[in-house]
């Protein structure tokens, strides 16, 4: 392993708040197997406030989960906490990754022919330049599969908590106009997509899936999500998600659970499942979603998508933060490479009024994939193994096709204090949530547990978690150095998917499970709490435990604080594997909407009644 014992050789970093390049050099061990009490249905239902009321339940719970074991870590004595894990890449003069074409002029999007192949953002603008459909019928063929406020509302209905017809359809009107007087604003001009009901959308109602109201009170529409309407695009109202994203499954009893697109005994993954749900049946091509733990690598492994948890501070969500503010990031979720990219660089727009993210440079245009660039995946070996062997046999098929056809090498790293950083990671944003969440009243019974323990953590706990967040950026700073360009490579879950075991009892009350949400974040709660970008992008399907549909598989890479490009390039080479390497190719879900051929179908009907023009009428 080479220079893996070693600190590498301090140089001046390319970055503001960048960390001591420190290495620990500790083995691997294997962590303690939760035990938790697994509780769902009625007991839940009526146990939670009990426990939510009861100390010493609550004092036995926290004992339980080995938070308390951090401060008794002698390691972390002579080590700074570090309360923030914001990195800010330096400018670069150097623009060799670089390209000055647009995505438009060389998109990058899967064959005609490719198996299983989903729409992209370049299918909607090709069929809107050439007058094949307008926005405004893609609008209204979406529409009665999103509402909620009709007599019948679809099965895809659940994956929406807030529509308002009437903003939709005057965004397709005005994007219909654009098109026939040949001024499109973008490529994303028209094209349908989705936020997470953590984010501010003006004219919407904001609950962060609970039954309380955040809406922001100036009216306000996120940063972020202004990016987008700015190109164009067509805003379906907001997503659900899991309550105050405190979880990895998207159940929630307040408002309704999608399920998964691929198969129905599933979980879409949370908690952005709701943008998980609109792109894996192929309603829309790209969303928004938030991660604080998982919350958009999750769900797009379990609905066979793509999604970038992006470098903390980069992308702003003003006027509002997230509630998980150390943890929590915004990135997109999209069915195809092409689509993530674009998602991508049009929301990581430097914010001139958030002070973290006007300093981020903006993103290049694009990136040329022919470009001479490091490419080398670092394994922990043992952390990588503690995956199930579906899981495990369909991400090394992937790897090995990465280094037999994509030029990659493979070296063995270690990672320090894995089981001691997931506790320090949940602990953490158990306090960052509860401190925005002041009352327990009227959440669901799993929350009122998790918050209620998670307040049990004292000042010492709190401080000790951060000592071990400096001491994981450090390790993660000396293995960037000593290996530039490294991407640390994982299973995106150990787990292929997360069964609904307990069925519409679960759905009902919900079900406080710590064991399976503990392994569902086995890896992707480093990125977040260090700050690093990551990316998840699948690469095959598992057999299920019930139902026909196959569970979807994700290969999951982080890397260098403000690098997502080669984050980005990496998903470029695995969708290579995927689209072309893996046997049977991509499969869509039988759940799959067709919105374009509906789209089409609809706008040959109406023109055949003689309503050239849009109406904007359901």
């Amino acid at each position: 392993m080479s220079g893996q014992e070693e600190n590498a050789p301090f140089t001046e970093p390319t970055a503001y708040n960048y960390p001591e390049p420190k290495a620990t050099n500790k083995p691997f061990e294997q962590p303690d197997e939760p035990k938790n009490p697994v509780v769902r249905g009625l007991p839940l239902y009526y146990g939670a406030s009990l426990i939510s009321s009861l100390g010493i339940v609550q004092e036995f719970l926290w004992k339980n989960t080995g938070f308390g074991r951090l401060r008794d870590s002698s390691e972390l004595n002579d080590v700074e906490p570090r309360y923030n894990p914001t990195v800010i890449p330096v400018p670069s003069t150097n623009a060799s990754n670089s390209q000055p074409a647009t995505p438009a002029d060389a998109p990058r999007v899967p064959a005609a022919d490719a198996d299983g192949r989903f729409y992209t953002v370049y299918d909607y603008h090709e069929a809107y330049k050439t007058g094949k459909v307008t926005p405004t019928r893609v609008a209204e063929v979406l529409l009665p599969l999103i509402r909620r406020d009709v007599e019948k509302p679809s099965e895809h209905s659940k994956a929406w908590l807030d529509v308002r017809p009437d903003l939709i359809l005057a965004a397709a009107a005005a994007s219909t106009q654009r098109y026939k007087e040949g001024k499109p604003l973008g490529l994303l001009d028209g094209v349908p997509v989705t936020v997470k009901d953590e984010v501010d959308l003006a004219g919407h109602r904001k609950s962060i899936g609970t039954t309380h109201d955040y809406t922001n009170k100036e009216g306000a529409t996120s940063f972020c999500v202004t990016q987008w309407e700015e190109e164009g695009a067509v805003i379906l109202g907001k997503s659900s998600m899991h309550e105050l994203g405190l979880d990895t499954t998207n159940n929630n009893p307040n408002h309704g659970t999608p399920l998964n697109p691929y198969n129905s005994h599933y979980y879409t993954g949370g908690s952005s499942g709701g943008s998980g749900y609109a792109v894996g049946s192929g309603l829309i091509p790209l969303a928004l979603g938030a991660d604080g733990g998982g919350s958009i690598r999750i769900p797009s492994q379990y609905c066979g998508i793509f999604g970038i948890k992006t470098s903390h501070g980069r992308v702003s969500l003003r006027p509002t933060s997230s509630l998980a503010k150390s943890t929590g990031v915004i990135g997109p979720m999209a069915a195809n490479m092409a689509d993530l990219e674009i998602g991508y660089r049009t929301l990581a727009q430097p914010d001139r009024l958030n002070p973290t993210s006007a300093r981020f440079p903006p993103p290049p245009t694009s990136i040329n994939l022919r470009a001479s660039r490091p490419k080398v995946l670092g394994i922990c070996k043992p952390w990588f193994d503690r995956a199930d062997a579906p899981v495990k046999e369909r991400c090394k098929a992937a790897l090995d096709h990465l280094v037999q056809t994509q030029g990659y090498s493979v070296i063995d790293i270690s990672l320090p204090n894995l089981a001691a950083g997931q506790s320090a990671h949940a602990l953490t944003i158990l306090a960052e949530i509860g401190s925005g969440t002041p009352s327990l009243a009227g959440l669901t019974a799993p929350n009122k547990i998790l918050l209620s323990v998670g307040a049990h953590a004292s000042g010492i706990d709190f401080l000790a978690a951060q000592k071990l967040r400096n001491l994981l950026m450090q390790h993660l700073a000396h293995l960037y150095r000593a290996h530039p360009g490294l991407l640390v490579v994982t299973p995106t879950t150990p787990n292929a998917g997360w069964h609904i075991s307990g069925g519409a009892a679960d759905l009902a009350y919900g079900v406080s499970d710590g064991n399976r949400s503990i392994r569902s974040m086995e890896y992707v709660w480093l990125a977040n709490f260090t700050g690093c970008p990551a990316i998840q992008a699948p690469v095959g399907y598992a057999d299920p435990a019930e139902g026909d549909g196959p569970v979807p598989v994700g290969l999951m890479a982080m890397g260098e604080w403000g690098d997502e490009e080669t984050c980005i390039a990496f998903g470029y080479d695995v969708e290579a594997w995927l689209n072309g390497g893996l046997k049977g190719g991509r499969r869509r879900p039988d759940k799959w909407v067709d919105v374009l051929a509906l789209a089409v179908e609809k706008m040959a009907s109406a023109e055949g009644e003689g309503d050239g023009e849009v109406s904007g009428k359901l």
